[in-house]
């Protein structure tokens, strides 16, 4: 006869599936929906047209370099040049190309961020892995300091303020972001007027833009917005947008000027290295 403190139990038997340990202070996540379906009455679409397709002509001045040393570079890249190369082949003239080009034994992505086409100004781009790896971690927990100059249109009321107005990608008429109170990401912008002046015999406001959260399109839907594709309306702290487009905006505005009056002008790092605190500025081309 068998002993039967010799039987093995069965492992599937009497034992409960593990559970995953909560993260003490975590909250539950949102589900992530791409493209929700929204009842018309929480929805103002303000464009329905799709977005027309341009010819790339990038500027053919040579970067200006701001910074370099043996682990990153920093450029003041003109507005009209890509950040990446695009997908079609006339697209591959970008910022990363013509470093690469500068700098032929640069290793590793070297991207850490992106500007959009049509803004100008101050973009840093890593030489090697672990350059790229530091730097992009910075900007990931918000570790860096950024601030932008811009034209808006009219002249606004406030001297300084914050814009909390959720975002998301718009897809039905890319590449336009739109400002979705229910199921958009958290997205704050920072402002403060430095002047109320004319462009072009209209009034306009220079400001400096400080993006708390780096959203594509982030200022130029925070400027523009409630004149953008909206869902639901604002609760708690959330706002809606300056109401201002920036000047020459031909995405969220009226392409009224020879460009987009949008320039990174600072930037604040620290050494992926020594750990050193630093503050790159870009001249204002406007």
């Amino acid at each position: 006869m068998d002993d039967p403190r010799s039987a093995r139990p069965d492992p599937s038997e009497g034992k409960r599936p593990k559970r995953r340990r909560k993260r003490k202070g975590s909250k539950p996540k949102k589900p992530k929906i791409i493209n929700p379906e929204i009842p018309d009455h929480l929805l103002r679409r303000v464009r329905t047209e799709p977005v027309e397709t341009f010819d790339y002509t990038p500027p053919t001045d040579p970067l200006s370099i701001l910074h370099e040393d043996e682990h990153f570079v920093v450029v003041d890249k003109p507005a009209g040049l890509l950040t990446v190369p695009g997908i079609a082949p006339e697209k591959q003239d970008c910022v990363r190309s013509r470093v690469s080009e500068l700098y032929p034994n640069a290793t590793g992505p070297m991207t850490c961020h992106r500007l959009d086409l049509s803004t100008s100004g101050i973009i840093i781009l890593a030489l090697d892995a672990h350059t790229h790896r530091n730097l992009s971690k910075q900007f990931e927990d918000r570790n860096t300091a950024k601030r932008y100059l811009a034209l808006l249109e009219g002249h606004l009321e406030s001297d300084s303020g914050e814009v909390n107005t959720p975002m998301r990608k718009d897809m039905d008429v890319r590449p336009l972001m739109l400002v979705d109170y229910i199921y958009g990401k958290p997205s704050v912008t920072r402002f403060r007027v430095l002047a109320r002046e004319t462009y072009d015999g209209r009034p306009v406001t220079r400001v400096e833009l400080e993006p708390v959260t780096g959203r594509t399109h982030q200022l130029r839907v925070h400027t523009a917005h409630p004149n953008i594709t909206t869902v639901g309306f604002p609760e708690g702290d959330e706002t809606e947008g300056l109401g201002a487009p920036v000047v020459g905006d031909e995405l969220y505005g009226t392409p009224n000027a020879p460009r987009l009056m949008l320039h990174a002008s600072m930037l604040t790092i620290h050494h992926p290295v020594s750990g050193r605190r630093m503050t790159f500025k870009a001249p204002d081309p406007f």
